[in-house]
């Protein structure tokens, strides 16, 4: 599993039909991902930010460098290790580091309470980066945002190159944390989904007239974002904000 990767990554909103099509072009280029069935499975994200959502308007104001944490879950089974991810943007490149584990060990890595001497010293380092995040800005779980993506891979002269479909998006307030066992809001109309393009350098030339000839625009999207919006669209932002606010509360005591 890679721990540390930087990737360009495109965003487009398709809808179901287009889908389809694009699909059965790709079959002719790249493979579905062995993780999952054919490819497809579930994630599931809790996202940390700050009382003010700090993290939440650096991504609408087009802050270049910009960061977000997060725990992930691939597959619904929370008992395997998840990984806490920091996901970062310098411009247009995208970077991650990430470290996996158990969940009850994650959630206390994002309180600020983690004893990392246990942690390779790769971990260790990202760990570092994690509770210094999380103590300097007062991070606190503000949203959780799943679905499902079905996932497509390059092949030996296309290393790093990925389009995923995610469909079924939904968010739900943290107060259970990283849990599938919630109230779920849509986040996307059945109709339509959120395509990513990734590759480590360019995008091939046979994708882009792909992606041109069967009308695919890019979109400038934020699953957090959006998961945020719709619980406060919902009235229900003021209860994550009354979550922090209460654990600044509980944890300054």
């Amino acid at each position: 599993m890679l721990k540390r990767f930087n990737r360009f990554e495109l965003k487009y909103l398709i809808t179901a039909d287009q889908h389809e099509a694009i699909q059965r072009d790709l079959q002719a280029y790249m493979q579905p991902d062995a993780n999952g069935q054919q490819g497809t499975y579930a994630i599931t994200s809790l996202y940390y930010d700050t009382a003010n959502l700090a993290f939440m308007r650096a991504k609408i104001e087009g802050i270049k460098f910009r960061r977000k944490l997060r725990i992930r879950c691939y597959g619904n089974d929370m008992r395997q290790p998840v990984l806490v991810e920091i996901k970062q943007r310098i411009n247009r490149t995208t970077q991650k580091r990430r470290v996996p584990l158990a969940l009850d060990d994650a959630y206390a890595l994002c309180a600020g309470r983690f004893d990392k001497e246990i942690l390779h010293q790769s971990d260790a380092t990202v760990a570092d980066e994690v509770l210094f995040l999380v103590r300097a800005m007062a991070l606190q779980p503000t949203c959780l945002v799943g679905y499902q993506r079905q996932a497509w891979v390059g092949g030996a002269y296309e290393l790093g190159l990925r389009v995923t479909f995610d469909h079924a998006l939904w968010t739900a307030l943290p107060t259970s944390g990283l849990s599938t066992e919630v109230t779920r809001h849509a986040l996307v109309p059945p109709a339509f989904m959120v395509m990513e393009v990734k590759a480590n350098e360019a995008v091939p030339m046979w994708l882009a007239n792909l992606l041109a000839r069967h009308q695919c625009f890019l979109t400038r999207y934020s699953k957090y974002c959006a998961g945020v919006a719709r619980l406060d669209e919902l009235e229900l932002l003021s209860a994550v904000q009354g979550l922090v606010a209460h654990n600044e509360e509980f944890n300054g005591e």
